[in-house]
């Protein structure tokens, strides 16, 4: 792992943030899109915002990425959010979530998936797996 900026990959991040926000204000009506894509997108979210700034390894990224989504969704089980004392509304209510769901980890599973699919099938240097040293 190394420090290293990706303009590409700050770029990709405002892109999908900016389709993050559109799902949660404009398509919420919409249940499979909110419910669920919102889910799947917010791993490659991630994905792209740590490779806007870290060079590393796509596939240990990817799983620290599932493990991580993980333990958000199980926090929220325990009403983390509550218990760190954020107030339903505010945004970081908002982000760590409060309503534990198994079909959440199905869908950071399947947003997994498909982007270590989509870094397979592109063997372009960006997306290609760093080797170990």
């Amino acid at each position: 792992m190394k420090l290293q900026f990706s303009l590409k990959y700050l770029l990709l991040t405002v892109l999908i943030f900016l389709v993050e926000v559109l799902i949660a204000t404009k398509l919420s009506h919409i249940f499979f899109v909110r419910a669920y894509l919102g889910d799947v997108i917010v791993v490659m979210l991630l994905y792209t915002f740590v490779k806007s700034f870290v060079k590393v390894n796509n596939e240990k990224l990817i799983l620290g990425i599932l493990i991580f989504s993980f333990l958000i969704e199980f926090a929220q089980y325990f009403n983390i959010a509550e218990k760190l004392g954020f107030r339903p509304g505010s945004l970081m209510y908002i982000v760590i979530g409060n309503s534990f769901s198994w079909i959440d980890n199905l869908c950071y599973a399947a947003g997994c998936l498909l982007l270590y699919l989509i870094i397979k099938m592109t063997n372009n240097d960006g997306l290609t797996s760093t080797p170990n040293p």
